[in-house]
């Protein structure tokens, strides 16, 4: 059977309708970079952006500044141009070190950046966006995402008390190219997201071995976003940092489980060259997995998958930012 047939076969038993195994795979279609790593179509946006993006906490939680910005541009150098960041993330340090990095000359053409609101009202998002604009060093976002939409409210809220509007007036302005979100609780908020009366660019989830076995959200969020041309951005391949430390799927079974969904690209956590180069070997020339290799993958963590216990992102409260707890009147430990 060919690699193609094994992958319909797999989307077939995962997403059902022949439709939607028709966008998964239009979804995985790649292009060769002439500086490295591979691009995928981000949803109806049509950018091309690489198939991994260098992402904003980790970066930040590197210890030596001048190490962080020589990574960032070794990234760049390596074809990984996707940027992600976050307004809350090292309560802005991330977003600092990064618009240090992209500061020099030429680099922040290069790169698309993506950075995330953590207001749902009109007042509180424009505050995120003024202070990314001004950290980033930039003048314009290229994808700018309501970020941690984590409770079932969040939804509403982003609309009714004024994110939104926020959002699409800054994208009037040219401060703003596309809007999306994210969230890591359920895939049933992912979901009432995407039926609110807006054409969201993006959506953002954790996409790994065990999600397939829990609250799935490559099994509910990810089809809901094809069927509307949503570009799928995955996050938390390792589930936190776990997975491949504490169970059967290694580093690199981790990470090219993720990218052979259909997602545009997936955030991975570097925090040294040595990882950066780690994942840049896994990403070029990356060819997604065969449908037996996955589900052998599958077969291998699913006594460990189904009650959690890697993904306690789903089921606490343990991995979600303070300012979304703050609003929601949640204490902050």
């Amino acid at each position: 059977m060919s690699l193609d047939a094994t992958r319909r076969s797999f989307f077939q038993g995962m997403f059902g309708s022949a439709a939607a195994v028709a966008m998964a795979q239009q979804a995985l279609a790649q292009q060769d970079s002439a500086n490295g790593l591979p691009t995928r179509r981000l949803g109806r946006t049509d950018e091309q952006v690489s198939i991994m993006c260098l992402g904003g906490w980790h970066i930040g939680a590197v210890e030596d500044k001048n190490e962080a910005i020589r990574i960032m541009d070794a990234a760049i150098d390596e074809g990984m141009t996707f940027f992600d960041n976050a307004w809350e993330y090292h309560d802005g340090g991330s977003e600092e070190i990064m618009g240090r990095a992209l500061s020099g000359p030429g680099k922040r053409e290069k790169v698309f950046l993506m950075t995330k609101s953590s207001g749902r009202d009109e007042k509180f998002a424009q505050q995120c966006l003024d202070d990314s604009l001004r950290r980033l060093q930039t003048d314009y976002i290229d994808l700018w995402q309501f970020h941690e939409m984590n409770y079932d409210n969040d939804p509403d809220w982003v609309l009714d008390r004024g994110g939104l509007k926020t959002a699409l007036a800054a994208q009037k302005a040219g401060k703003v190219r596309y809007i999306g979100f994210t969230g890591h609780k359920d895939p049933s908020i992912h979901i009432k997201m995407l039926n609110k009366p807006y054409d969201w660019a993006t959506a953002q989830m954790p996409i790994n071995v065990m999600d397939a076995h829990y609250r799935s959200f490559q099994k509910e969020a990810v089809p809901a976003c094809l069927a509307r041309d949503v570009g799928v951005i995955g996050m938390k391949s390792f589930g936190g940092g776990d997975i491949p430390a504490k169970s059967a799927a290694t580093h690199e079974e981790c990470r090219r489980y993720a990218l052979s969904l259909p997602v545009s690209t997936l955030v991975v956590g570097i925090r040294s060259m040595d990882e950066l180069m780690a994942d840049i070997k896994i990403g070029r020339g990356f060819k997604p997995m065969a449908d037996d290799q996955k589900a052998v993958l599958l077969s291998k963590v699913a006594d460990v998958a189904g009650d959690g216990r890697y993904e306690r992102f789903k089921s606490t409260q343990d991995f979600d930012g303070p300012s979304p707890r703050k609003q929601h009147g949640f204490a902050v430990g």
